[in-house]
C-alpha cells in the first residue's frame, strides 16, 4: 500500500478519510509468471496498480510466433484493458503477467463508488487516465516517426530492465519488426 499511496501523493493530496475510504476497496493478489489474467472476449473489471512484476499486453493468435506485443506495464504503474474497463465491453486483447507480479486492484463498481464518495476520487480517476493516454500516444508516435532501430534504442534507453526479462520475441513484435530482423539491430548496435 505504500508505493500506491507514494504514487497518488505525487498526483495529489489525499485525505485521511479518502484515503482509507480507496484502501478499503483495494484487493492484493499475485499473479504467477506467464499467467494470462484476462483473456480475449472477457469484459475487464478491474484497474490494478503494480507493486512488483511487468505485464505485457498483446493480441494472441492461433499460431503464438504471430501473437502482437503493444505494451508493457511495470512497478509503479496501472495496468488495464481501459477500453473495456470504460465501455464494459469484451475485450480484444489479453494481459499476461511476464514475471510473477504483485498487484492492487480495485473493481469498476467500487471505482464508481470511489467517484462518487471522495472529494478526491474524480481528480485521480482523471488523472491517471490521462497518463494512461500519454503513455499510448507516445507508442503510437515512435511507432510513426522512428525507425525500428531508432525504437529498439529507446526502448532500452528508457527501459534497460525490460531487456534482462522480456523474452526477444515479445520485444521484436512490441517494436514492430521480426525477430530475424531483432537480432541484425542487435548486431548493429
Amino acid at each position: 500500500m505504500l508505493q500506491i499511496k507514494a504514487y497518488l501523493d505525487h498526483i495529489a493530496i489525499i485525505s485521511n478519510s479518502d484515503w482509507d475510504f480507496f484502501t478499503s476497496k483495494l484487493k492484493p493478489s499475485v499473479i504467477p509468471k506467464k499467467k494470462v489474467f484476462l483473456k480475449l472476449n472477457e469484459i475487464e473489471n478491474h484497474i490494478s496498480f503494480i507493486e512488483a512484476g511487468i505485464v505485457r499486453l498483446y493480441i494472441p493468435k492461433e499460431n503464438p510466433e504471430k501473437e502482437i506485443t503493444f505494451g508493457f506495464s511495470f512497478k509503479n504503474q496501472f495496468i488495464s484493458a481501459y477500453d473495456s474497463f470504460l465501455t464494459r465491453k469484451p475485450s480484444t486483447y489479453q494481459l499476461q503477467a511476464l514475471t510473477e507480479t504483485s498487484i492492487l486492484s480495485i473493481t469498476y463498481d467500487d471505482l464508481q463508488e470511489v467517484y462518487k464518495t471522495t472529494q478526491i476520487g474524480n481528480l485521480i480517476g482523471r488523472l491517471t487516465a490521462e497518463r494512461l493516454f500519454l503513455l499510448k500516444s507516445k507508442r503510437e508516435q515512435y511507432l510513426l516517426n522512428l525507425t525500428a532501430e531508432e525504437r529498439y534504442l529507446k526502448l532500452f534507453k528508457e527501459r534497460p530492465e525490460l531487456l534482462k526479462v522480456v523474452p526477444l520475441k515479445y520485444i521484436s513484435s512490441y517494436i514492430g519488426v521480426t525477430a530475424q530482423a531483432l537480432s541484425r539491430i542487435r548486431k548493429r548496435v
